[in-house]
Formats: structure tokens, C-alpha cells, sequence
């Protein structure tokens, strides 16, 4: 996803609202009773409908929700078949033999195919389509070789023959059922996206869909839009609302009126510590797991400052965590002790992933002070001065870059000057990607239930989600053996996380700041939602008003 960019990407904790009166000409009269509509919004714009190329939360909160894959995670957290009729695993997990269902359609009415699946997981790996995703595919049959330009996309791994679609893989990916349950592959048919061309997946028109509903009233750029049953889907028989509609509402407290009103269905109390605490125990707040990190990426491409290791490691030794999640978010979000958040997953033993792999970050001011003089008598280029960009989208966004530039700048004092960047998420992003940064706040939200969605972001230097383009050769090394050697063996594959996380830590190539936690007000009337603490956080699939 997410997936936050999927914030990142950054599942950021979905605002899901209603919104206003029949005068207002969108929303219907008396939404709370209507039981053929529901009524969310989100936060910030959507960014493409292009599977292969959908990055952030709220692009993949509607691909989610208007497109299928052969699997779906139920509310058990476990995938389940969705346009499949059954999947198989042999033995030593290198085939996936899967069973579509007969008689798929998409919502043009045309046939669903197997080869549509393969054409998708094709699409994905192809160079040319300069997905940030496509790295989710490295470990199916030739797809890294693909990935480099080595070898055509014929040769992947992925084979259609009727119905049946086969996965070789070169070696066992624990993680690979929730990636035939992940938005971004789910199935493209070939021939809509060859016709529309560069304009596929730019409005909700240029896009085909496979899910319970389709996506209807967005231009590309606009705040309003909705989804509509799909009658093509091959379960629309169980599938209760005819609508969802949707809007972009990006001042959380108007969001929260609008609920206090009786007017939505859904808020969420996290986005500033003001908002959380007046409203944290109101008794339609329901809480649940969020597999969602905010961490600092230090650009080391293009900042002699922060290419030298002992200037990163003050900054996070300078960093107080705990005071940090105290002050800027009310504790809203809790301090981070890992890259990997809080939620995630389990150990072998049961304990929580984010507890077994902290590798000790702590706040240290005088050993920061050191560091950092020592450092800038190492770049020898005088006083630094550096940028911290963030969202101008979400309240504690804005408090965490006060937060940091008033440490640091006590801690250091004239040695160094902090100049904050406050721009639109989607600047944000594209600067992201671009690697167009000194500093920057990234939200992360796992894509599924397993410690690799975290750590594959920084897989190798050349990692489409590594923007600070570090080289951490234990880090990658750690990684690697987890999703090779120990790829199969669960214990001394969360000891490779372990590692990497030390590994991680030792040259400071990111700053951890917070693991994140869902708080909302939910109206009880409506039924048969679906969270996860990744991949697709708000699944209305079955969703109703009772």
C-alpha cells in the first residue's frame, strides 16, 4: 500500500465521514438512515487509479475497495479466496497453483480472464512501467532479472492455462498469500490499458473495474466522487449497499462536526493531540491496530551534512521520543522503538515483532552534542543548515517538524539552523520520489501481515521506497537472509530482522519517531466493515446500514 505513502503510504489512519444535507446536493437527506448509501471521506486527494502505479493510502483505499484479487483478507486477518475458487501451495513453497472462478466479469460486462492475472503481474515488473511496487514481485521466477532489463516479461514466472494460474517462485516467500490479496495485483486486462494509453487510470472513467463496486465521479483532480454496486461482480448477490459516497476533507475538525451533527458514519479523533484527548472517551470510539510508522529519511545523495554518521546519529540521539508523541500528537500515536511498527505481527513466541527487534534507540543530549561537533569538524563546511519537509495536510504533521527543528536547534544551538517545508501531500510525495529533500517526515503503513513489508523498503541502495538512498551493506545483507536462506524458518528469520534493525540503527540511516494507532468514532448502524492494521484498512466490501 500501502502501502501510506502508501503515505508512503504511510494506511495514514483513514477519515471516513459522511457528509452533509440534501440541500447540500451530495449527500441525501437524513445519510444516517439511508440503508442503500454509506458515506466516507479521506483526508487528502487520490493520487491514480493505475494499479501497477498506485502508491499511496487513499489510492489503494479506493482500488481496494472497486477492484478484486484472487484473494481477500477477511476480518480474521487471513486471506481468503476472492475471484479465486481455491489456491494450493506445494510443499516447499515455490508453487502457488491457483483456481479462478468461472464466469468473472468486469463491469463492462466483458470476461475476466486468468490471463488477465498474469498480464498484471507482468505489467508490474516491466521496467517500463517504473512501478514503485514492482519489488513486492523479486522472488517470483526471473522477475528480478526482468526488473534489471535482463530478461522480457514472457519469462516471468506467472502462466495461465484455462483457469488456472501458476506461480513459480525461486524461493519461498512467506508473504506471498497476502501479495494475491494486494490491491496492486490485482488483475489489468490488456487490451483496456493498451486503448487508453497514457490516460488509463487518470480518472475514474479510464479505469475498469473487478471489485464489489465501481469508482464513478472523479476527473482527476476533484474532491467528490462515489462508488456504485457492481452487478458484474461474481458475489453481488451478498453485497447490501448500492453506494459510498465519497469526499475529500482535509480540515479534520470539520470532519469531526460533521459526526457530532449525526451526519457521518465515521471519523477518525487522531489527527491532532486536541482532537484525541476532548474525545477519547466518547462512547462510540472504537480503537484498532494500525501497522502504520512515521520516520525521518536523511537524504545521503545529496546532503554533505547528513552523509556523515555521526551528525545522523546525533540528530537521533537528539531526538526524544517519548516526549515527542507526548507533545506533538497527545498520544495519539505512540513513541517508536523500530522501523517496524507496533501491530504488525507476532513473533514465534507471541510477542509483539516491533518489541523483539528494538535495537535501544534512546535520547542522549550531551552524546549527541559530541557526535555533532565531531561530525561538522569532519564535513568541515561550517554551520548546517538543513530542511525538514512534512505534509501541510495533517495537524500533527506540522507539530512534529516544531518539534524537531526546537530540539535540535536547543540541543546544538548555532551550529545548526532547521528551516521547515510545509507543502501539500502530494508535493510531498513527488519531492519524496524525486529525491528532492534534505530531510523528510514519511508515513509508512504495512501491506501485509509480515515484518518484510517494512524491511524491503530499504532492501538495497536502488530500493524504490530507499529515498534517502543510504548503503547499509549489514542492513541489506540482514534482509536479504531473511527473505532467502531463512525464508522458511520463522525463528532465525526474526533474528535477521533483528539484525537489521541493529544494523539500522548503528549508522542512523533513518529516524524513527512514531508507531502509529487507529482511533475513531464509528456510528453503530453500520455493519460489516473490514479493518487490518495493513494493506486495505477499510474494507466495505459487505459494509451495510443496519
Amino acid at each position: 500500500m500501502k502501502r501510506w505513502q502508501k503515505w508512503t503510504t504511510a494506511v495514514v489512519v483513514v477519515a471516513a465521514v459522511a457528509g452533509g444535507t440534501k440541500a447540500a446536493g451530495w449527500w441525501g437527506s437524513n445519510p444516517s438512515s439511508d440503508k442503500n448509501t454509506l458515506n466516507y471521506a479521506m483526508p487528502t486527494d487520490i493520487q491514480t487509479l493505475d494499479i501497477s502505479k498506485a502508491t499511496d493510502q487513499y489510492s489503494n483505499l479506493v482500488l481496494g475497495n472497486t477492484e478484486s484479487n484472487l484473494l481477500r483478507v477477511n476480518a480474521k486477518g487471513e486471506p481468503a479466496p476472492d475471484l479465486a475458487k481455491s489456491y494450493q501451495v506445494s510443499d516447499d513453497g515455490l508453487t502457488y497453483t491457483v483456481e479462478l472462478r468461472s464466469g468473472l466479469k468486469w463491469s463492462d460486462g466483458s470476461k475476466l480472464t486468468a490471463q488477465d492475472v498474469v498480464y498484471s503481474w507482468q505489467r508490474m515488473v516491466n521496467p517500463k512501467t517504473a512501478s514503485q511496487y514492482a519489488s513486492l514481485a523479486s522472488g517470483v521466477l526471473n522477475a528480478d532479472d526482468i526488473m534489471a532489463g535482463k530478461k522480457d516479461v514472457s519469462e516471468l514466472g506467472v502462466s495461465a492455462s484455462g483457469n488456472t494460474i501458476t506461480f513459480k517462485l525461486d524461493h519461498a516467500m512467506p508473504q506471498f498469500k497476502y501479495l494475491l490479496a494486494f490491491a496492486n495485483f490485482a488483475p489489468q486486462k490488456q487490451a483496456y490499458v493498451s486503448k487508453e494509453g497514457d490516460k488509463y487510470g487518470t480518472t475514474s472513467e479510464k479505469q475498469i473495474y473487478s471489485g464489489a463496486y465501481k469508482f464513478e465521479g472523479w476527473n482527476g483532480t476533484n474532491g467528490k466522487f462515489k462508488m456504485v454496486k457492481n452487478d458484474n461482480y461474481w458475489d453481488a448477490k451478498n453485497v447490501k449497499t448500492k453506494t459510498v459516497n465519497w469526499q475529500v476533507v482535509k480540515n479534520a475538525d470539520t470532519a469531526l462536526k460533521l459526526y457530532k451533527q449525526g451526519k457521518i458514519d465515521r471519523v477518525s479523533i487522531s489527527n491532532s493531540p486536541e482532537m484525541y484527548s476532548a474525545n477519547k472517551n466518547n462512547k462510540d470510539v472504537k480503537s484498532t491496530a494500525v501497522a502504520a510508522a512515521t520516520y525521518l529519511e536523511y537524504n545521503q545523495a545529496n546532503n554533505a551534512f547528513l552523509k556523515n554518521e555521526k551528525i545522523r546519529q546525533a540528530l537521533n540521539l537528539a531526538t526524544n521520543r517519548t516526549e515527542l508523541a507526548s507533545q506533538a500528537t497527545g498520544g495519539s500515536r505512540d513513541a517508536a522503538q523500530s522501523l517496524v511498527s507496533k501491530g504488525l505481527t507476532k513473533t514465534t513466541t507471541g510477542e509483539d515483532l516491533s518489541a523483539y527487534v528494538k535495537p535501544g534507540y534512546t535520547y542522549d543530549k550531551k552524546k549527541a552534542q559530541e557526535l555533532f561537533k565531531q561530525g561538522l569538524a569532519e564535513v568541515n563546511q561550517g554551520k548546517m543548515k538543513v530542511t525538514i519537509e512534512t505534509d501541510a495536510d495533517a495537524v500533527i504533521s506540522k507539530n512534529t517538524v516544531d518539534y524537531i527543528k526546537q530540539a535540535w536547534e536547543s540541543t546544538f544551538g548555532s551550529d545548526i539552523e532547521v528551516t521547515e517545508k510545509i507543502v501539500p501531500f502530494k508535493q510531498r510525495l513527488k519531492d519524496s520520489q524525486a529525491g528532492d529533500f534534505d530531510i523528510v517526515v514519511t508515513n509508512w503503513n504495512g501491506d501485509y501481515q509480515d515484518g518484510s513489508t517494512f524491511y524491503d523498503l530499504f532492501a538495497s541502495k536502488d530500493a524504490g521506497y530507499n529515498q534517502g538512498r543510504f548503503t547499509n551493506d549489514a542492513y541489506f545483507a540482514a534482509v536479504k537472509k531473511a527473505e532467502t536462506t531463512d525464508a522458511t524458518n520463522a525463528s532465525a528469520r526474526q533474528d535477521d530482522f533483528k539484525d537489521a534493525e541493529k544494523a539500522l540503527m548503528e549508522e542512523a540511516n533513518i529516524n524513527p519517531l512514531y508507531s502509529w494507532k487507529a482511533s475513531s468514532l464509528v456510528r453503530s448502524n453500520v455493519k460489516g466493515v473490514v479493518e487490518s492494521p495493513v494493506g486495505l484498512t477499510l474494507d466495505l466490501t459487505y459494509a451495510h446500514r443496519k
